[in-house]
């Protein structure tokens, strides 16, 4: 049985190798926030939340496939919730149950792998009457697939004939084995039998005629004896405690699947609910497919900062569609870098087939999402700031494919006007190339200035608002780059503030 709620013909790989730019694209788009409101407290949840979400689907149809069937786990998270508990129960009856393996006795494996089964078709039972009485409420392809595999492979008859089985497996009556004689008149091909049914008519019992057999008796004290008749025993009954073992392994590795992979949208639900309790819009994404571009999106914010506060943030809405790269520029703290997030975090969540912090919004798919943010000095003195940029730029450059959307905040800031626009132009030009899509933010108006004036793709360019008097609102606006960051709004702002706290007497003073 495979649940398959994750891609409509095979299993997510849970045993996958981090992808190179795993962390970096965790610590710049703050994810860890958003994998701990996913978890809600529970650590398994949040753990899925890591493993899948990051893993980008860059096929179109696996996206649509994801996100119908989130649109039935909202439309019946009551349902959902309770076929997750039944798979956490199927795993808590695993733990309880007694250990076998290898290692230990033919016998011991056979108990321990019938007891573990019959637990098990309790567990299976539930399953099926919860697909009896709620399948048809499910309209995406992935339940619907889920419960039509649900019905079919587990009928009426399969528990009949399975409960049958084990009952005869319990070997009440004794243990009937057939082998034959091999080289050396030793056994071999020793095969557990099926008992004789009893006749059901209790007067041709009794006068039946026995068949004809040969039998010894072992005396209480023949240790050597009662030895070899276990190790016959074991022979006879270990195809049966293997094939036993295997089946309930199935079982479990069934319920582990089913639960990992309802683990990814009970966390978008919770996520979701968090959201929308902050009174924050929620939408299902449009994905278009990856040669085309298309970013446009409706009171945009970013979702890890608004987990973080008391207040909703700020949203943006913008039309990008047909647009090569997006360039921000504008008043310092003015929102440049959250809406920079905000826009890499719902393409993370839209390849992952979750829902995204907007009203709104649409983007095509890109073969990779990659982030390239300024950093704090290396302290340990092993190269500047900009050798340690260009580093990663090259690593970037190494791994980058054709259709990858690069997030770029404040890069090659760390050296002077000419040099970092000079380093910048000629990275981005060969970037929007090789079909990269790019959202830039930056500081350096040689660099913004020069693409909007001599840029052979099409870049749609933003400003952070600046009302009269430095006031920031947080929101972009369409505009061409200016000259200034308006640094002096913070410095006016800083200084004014000491001098109100030193009662109205603040002097700069300059060291000679």
């Amino acid at each position: 049985m495979k649940a398959w709620l994750l891609y409509a013909e095979r299993d997510f790989d849970w045993h996958r190798n981090e992808q190179w730019n795993e962390r970096t694209l965790t610590q710049d788009l703050e994810l860890t926030i958003i994998y701990g409101s996913m978890g809600a407290g529970d650590d398994f949840l949040e753990g899925v939340a890591k493993k899948v979400v990051p893993f980008s689907l860059n096929e179109l149809d696996d996206i649509l496939y994801r996100q119908a069937v989130l649109k039935d786990c909202l439309g019946h998270e009551a349902t959902i919730r309770r076929l997750y508990e039944i798979a956490v129960d199927a795993q808590e009856t695993e733990r309880k149950s007694f250990y076998w393996g290898l290692t230990a006795s033919a016998t011991s494996v056979l108990h321990s792998a019938r007891d573990l089964v019959q637990a098990y078709l309790v567990t299976l039972e539930k399953l099926r009457q919860l697909a009896d009485d709620d399948a048809s409420s499910f309209e995406s392809p992935g339940f619907r697939r889920f419960f039509a595999m649900v019905r079919d492979e587990l009928p009426d008859e399969y528990f009949a004939t399975v409960k049958h089985c084990l009952k005869d497996l319990r070997l009440n009556g004794g243990v009937l084995i057939s082998a034959q004689p091999g080289r050396g008149n030793k056994g071999t091909h020793y095969v557990l039998r099926k008992p004789h049914e009893p006749d059901p008519n209790l007067i041709h019992r009794l006068l039946a005629r026995r068949p004809h057999s040969r039998t010894f008796r072992i005396a209480e004290r023949d240790e050597n004896g009662a030895r070899a008749v276990s190790e016959l025993e074991a022979r006879g009954i270990n195809h049966v405690a293997n094939a036993l073992a295997q089946s309930a392994d199935h079982i479990k590795s069934f319920f582990a699947m089913l639960r990992a992979e309802l683990g990814l949208y009970l966390g978008f639900i919770n996520l979701r609910n968090s959201l929308v309790k902050r009174g924050l819009p929620v939408c299902f994404p449009l994905p278009f497919p990856i040669e085309q571009r298309r970013q446009k999106f409706s009171e945009l914010y970013d979702v890890s900062l608004a987990l973080r506060m008391d207040r909703a943030p700020v949203g943006n809405d913008a039309d990008a569609n047909g647009k090569e790269a997006i360039v921000v520029t504008g008043a310092n703290q003015g929102g440049k870098s959250t809406f920079l997030r905000s826009i890499g975090i719902a393409q993370v969540l839209l390849q992952a087939g979750g829902v995204v912090g907007a009203s709104a919004f649409e983007a095509n798919v890109a073969t990779g999402i990659i982030t390239h943010y300024k950093r704090e000095e290396d302290v340990t003195m092993k190269g500047g700031k900009f050798d340690e940029e260009l580093s990663r730029m090259s690593e970037i450059i190494d791994h980058i494919r054709p259709h990858a959307f690069l997030l770029s905040n404040e890069s090659f800031a760390s050296t002077n006007e000419r040099e970092g626009s000079e380093v910048g132009r000629v990275i981005i030009d060969a970037l929007l190339e090789a079909h990269v899509k790019v959202c830039l933010v930056t500081h350096l108006f040689t660099l913004a200035k020069g693409l909007s004036n001599d840029c052979a793709f099409p870049i749609l360019f933003l400003r952070a608002e600046r009302r009269e008097g430095g006031e920031r609102t947080f929101r972009l606006t369409h505009g061409e780059p200016l000259q200034t960051s308006f640094g002096q709004d913070l410095y006016r702002g800083i200084f004014s503030e000491d001098i109100e706290e030193s009662g109205g007497a603040g002097r700069l003073t300059v060291p000679s």
